[in-house]
């Protein structure tokens, strides 16, 4: 097919190729918007600091550039605080950098609190790591919105917050009784437990972030979205759907260290052919084999 194209031509094509966060890789985190939250409009916002943006992005690095490095990646971060975009993304270079953009101006949004703003770093290295369902056409090296979200709460939200006190970090949240029962539910160990409802409610976060943008009803604990994907959707799902999602990474109870797979679904998640009820991909995105 590329019979007729110079090599710099072909090289840019591949380069162009490997965005996300969407199929076509247009968008980040969020779908297309023009807000801008400009760091002068930082007080006007949430707590956030330039010091505190920095400091989770270095604490994602620490766990996973390691990782990264094993897969034959090289881990690198645009750090933009004082870009107003409210959005994230990710995307791969010919030359091995795995990069991860994060921008101040969604660091600042008045519905991100520091544990959301973590989740969407680590939705951006869902991208990278978080195995299949994948797209990307010829390279298709990043894995979907979804399963993005999915990581997100299952492997590394914990990994980098596992060794934290998440019984203090949750004290002072306002949690949904149905998130206390079923991370009770789910785990034995009181501080996972706390993890569990602090991915949860990092979730919340997002989840009312991405439906203002989209003018919908608000998103809750015990209205999940009821629809079934026709086959598995790898662009945004809508925001109670993402809710969803980041709900039951939370309630997987598959150790951080079970690694998922490029093509193998069932590694390292909990599925419903293994007999999970909970802690699954929800169906109002993601459509299983079996089904």
């Amino acid at each position: 097919m590329f019979k007729n194209l110079s090599i710099l031509t072909i090289l840019a094509l591949m380069v162009s190729t490997a965005q996300a966060c969407d199929i076509n890789g247009e968008t980040g985190f969020m779908p297309e918007n023009d807000l801008n939250i400009s760091v002068d409009a930082k007080a006007l916002r949430n707590n956030m600091t330039e010091a505190r943006f920095n400091e989770i992005i270095d604490l994602a690095d620490k766990h996973y550039k390691p990782i990264v490095k094993a897969k034959g990646g090289k881990l690198k971060w645009a750090r933009k605080w004082k870009d107003g975009t409210v959005n994230a993304s990710a995307n791969r270079t010919l030359f091995g950098s795995w990069k991860v953009n994060m921008f101040g101006g969604l660091a600042r949004h008045e519905l991100v609190t520091d544990d959301a703003f973590a989740l969407v770093v680590c939705h951006e290295l869902g991208h990278h790591l978080g195995g299949a369902p994948k797209v990307g056409g010829m390279m298709k090296w990043a894995a979907n919105e979804g399963q993005s979200d999915y990581f997100g709460t299952l492997k590394c939200f914990r990994r980098i917050f596992e060794a934290d006190n998440n019984e203090l970090a949750i004290a002072n949240m306002t949690i949904p009784a149905t998130v206390t029962a079923n991370c009770e539910a789910n785990y034995t160990l009181s501080n996972d437990r706390a993890l569990c409802i602090r991915g949860a409610m990092a979730g919340k976060s997002l989840a009312d972030l991405l439906g203002s943008l989209r003018s919908s009803p608000a998103t809750d604990f015990d209205t999940p979205d009821t629809s079934v994907a026709s086959s598995t959707n790898n662009a945004h799902p809508a925001a109670q759907c993402r809710l969803d999602t980041y709900f039951q990474g939370a309630l997987c109870d598959k150790i951080v260290s079970e690694d998922v797979s490029n093509e193998d679904v069932t590694a390292g998640t909990c599925n419903r052919v293994q007999g999970y009820s909970e802690g699954v991909r929800p169906l109002c995105w993601y459509k299983p084999a079996a089904l």
